[in-house]
């Protein structure tokens, strides 16, 4: 009575494997034992087999991210069918969807960021059919990168006595360090690089994160404009990848009518 027990016991599913097609059951999952991958990878990703045991490549009706997904319909590895709701009111009704499960942005060994590991993945294989060495994952997160300017300074011409306010956005992983400057130029160039606020009553800065993740925006607010005053603003974003700058021209005079109707265009009155 105990042999045929423990060969009833054998022939069962182990924990967490489902039954295959066809009725057949699964034995204890043997990894040694499961057939290769091609070396090249699987076109549509892999999945598990019917026992949950081996890994396969998803056979060609897998489905892709983004694609409406349902019973009996699989989705392919990495990818998850989840519910997409139907918009109201227009009778459209709900779907379901193949998303990535990792919801985060991968820095892939290519130096580039991708919005999640399935799109690393698949850029991967596309790079393997061509017979090239595709980008595997350095790490969660987006790649380090240099500052840039997003929103540069721009040209002010204004009267004595005025308010005004010089502002740059720039972004860059890690998060830029923003300065002021304010250039001063001589016969042969650049001379000197005044670094702001400096002793000048007169003149603030302001620094925020934002508005987007890893941007920083300044400000340089000066009240009350004097001649002094007139001159190039810089300003400087530096990270452990690099710098970048950009620059712009406050022109300050005594009355209105003295600012040319040109400097309508792209100046800040």
């Amino acid at each position: 009575m105990l042999l045929p027990l423990l060969l009833l016991l054998g022939a069962r599913p182990a924990a967490g494997e489902e039954e295959p097609s066809g009725g057949a059951a699964c034995g204890p999952c043997q990894p040694a034992l499961c057939p290769a991958l091609p070396a090249r990878g699987c076109a549509l990703g892999r999945t598990r087999d019917a026992c949950g045991c081996c890994w396969r490549c998803a056979a060609r009706g897998a489905l892709g991210e983004g694609e409406a997904c349902g019973p009996g319909a699989r989705c392919a590895s990495g990818l998850e069918c989840a519910p997409r709701p139907g918009r109201a009111g227009s009778g459209t009704p709900a779907l379901a969807l193949c998303v990535c499960k990792s919801h985060y942005p991968v820095c892939g060994s290519d130096g580039v960021t991708y919005p999640s590991a399935c799109r690393l993945r698949a850029a991967a294989l596309r790079a393997q059919r061509r017979g090239q060495r595709g980008p595997s994952q350095r790490r969660k997160g987006a790649c380090e990168q240099g500052p840039s300017i997003v929103t540069p300074p721009k040209e002010i011409w204004n009267i004595t006595g005025a308010q005004i306010y010089l502002s740059c956005e720039v972004m860059g992983i890690p998060t830029p360090v923003l300065t002021w400057n304010k250039i001063i130029r001589g016969q042969h160039g650049v001379q000197r690089l005044e670094l702001l606020p400096g002793d000048r009553d007169n003149l603030a800065i302001q620094t925020r994160g934002g508005p987007e993740k890893h941007e920083v925006t300044g400000w340089v607010l000066i009240s009350p404009l004097s001649k002094e005053d007139a001159g190039e603003y810089e300003c400087h974003a530096l990270n452990s990848k690099g710098e970048a700058t950009a620059s712009a021209r406050l022109t300050v005079v005594n009355a209105l009518h003295e600012i040319p109707l040109t400097q309508g265009n792209g100046a800040e009155l």
